[in-house]
């Protein structure tokens, strides 16, 4: 008997909900990459997606820990000289939290194709409400 290797049509998807209060960023990242990856099945392949769809609600409301962690400097570049900016990762929780969650999730995924087709199944809200109750996600206690 050969070795099973999942394929990409012969998957089902889920939606699975995330409530974030109270949770570290870090280990709500680690939680929803691993559903995005597929991990949590038993058909799990490296090289297909065979992940399911995540909805993390109360983004706002997770938590920053760890000594350094709140103070941390996150950096992008506009690609122009001169054109460095920083924010902390305290700030940016306060300002845009769903953006905070969506790169801790992104830096545990794969850097390439893969990578990027797995996080498109990643949804973020800063509030409780969002926009797929009819997709009827089972949520999941951590």
């Amino acid at each position: 008997m050969g070795t099973y290797f999942a394929k990409a049509e012969e998957q089902t998807r889920k939606w699975y909900l995330i409530n974030a209060e109270g949770m570290p960023v870090g280990r709500l990242a680690v939680e929803a990459a691993k559903i995005l990856r597929g991990k949590n099945k038993p058909t799990f392949t490296p090289h297909v997606d065979t992940g399911d769809h995540v909805i993390v609600i109360n983004a706002d409301k997770c938590v920053l820990t760890g000594a350094g962690k709140p103070g941390e400097k996150l950096y992008r570049h506009s690609g122009y000289p001169g054109g460095i900016k920083s924010v902390t990762r305290a700030e940016m929780l306060a300002k845009t939290p769903d953006k905070l969650v969506m790169k801790a999730v992104k830096g545990m995924l794969p850097h390439n194709k893969l990578g990027d087709a797995t996080l498109r199944k990643l949804r973020v809200y800063a509030g409780p409400d969002h926009g797929q109750e009819a997709q009827q996600p089972q949520e999941i206690k951590f």
